[in-house]
């Protein structure tokens, strides 16, 4: 089984920089997007030509924003939105997919924003999420969380640490301590598990050519409910696919 995660950016403005032919080259059983910026019969029509797929969409009330889907070659037993409390669940960012043998988690994590003046909501925001995580991975059923996280876990995971940390949404003290206390709770970043010390990125800032001299970050992952990395066999970041500032992760089990 193979599992890709990718933040298209605009789904329909992904589609026109080549992502079906990308979605057939990934060659995935499970794609998870975020902030695909559309409802889910845009995200049906955008993709009306990839083909094999079943599909699964969230969106936000709000137009053009946020935003998850899930592609799933095997349908899913159940789909669920949200993570429970209705103040989380507008901006269309968690979408559960429930199969036989596990539960994929797909999120598009809020970002702190500009002055970090949204820091105190994404304190809330992954408390909440870690509970909802936590109760699904309480089952027998293993649970693979992915996407965007909006956060660089560590020092490795960011171009220049030093100058963003405590003053950019992303890289800060509460962030961090926002995925390590998940990892804490009973969960494995992938990449990180095969990888420990391997520097790669899989966010750019498209205002400053970043990609081009790879000045990036490292906040899309991949972790596992702990046990399931012995099935694991390989995570990757695809730096070589294109069309969005974002490129895909992911895993093989």
């Amino acid at each position: 089984m193979k599992l890709i995660s990718f933040n298209v950016n605009g789904i329909r403005a992904s589609v026109k920089k080549g992502l079906p032919d990308s979605i057939l080259a990934m060659d995935a059983d499970i794609i998870c997007f975020q902030e695909t910026k559309a409802t889910p019969d845009q995200v049906s029509e955008a993709l009306a030509e990839v083909q094999g797929y079943h599909i699964a969409a969230y969106s936000a009330e709000k137009a053009g924003y946020s935003g998850t889907a899930v592609l799933s070659r095997e349908k899913p037993m159940r789909v669920d939105h949200g993570i429970g409390g209705d103040e989380h669940n507008n901006e269309g960012r968690v979408i559960t997919a429930t199969f036989k043998d596990h539960i994929v988690v797909n999120a598009y994590i809020p970002n702190s924003g500009q002055g970090l003046k949204r820091l105190d909501y994404r304190q809330q925001w992954d408390n909440a999420l870690r509970a909802y995580l936590v109760e699904l991975a309480s089952g027998k059923i293993p649970v693979i969380f992915t996407g965007d996280l909006n956060v660089a876990h560590q020092a490795i995971d960011i171009a220049r640490p030093k100058p963003n940390y405590n003053k950019t949404a992303g890289y800060t003290q509460a962030e961090i301590d926002g995925i390590s206390t998940l990892l804490e709770a009973g969960f494995v970043d992938t990449f990180r598990h095969f990888h420990p010390e391997v520097v790669k990125y899989s966010w750019w800032n498209q205002r400053f050519n970043s990609r081009a001299t790879n000045v990036g970050w490292r906040i899309d992952y991949v972790l596992v409910s702990k046990g399931f990395e012995k099935k694991v066999k390989a995570a990757f970041i695809l730096n070589e696919i294109m069309g969005s500032d974002h490129c895909p992760v992911g895993i093989e089990w």
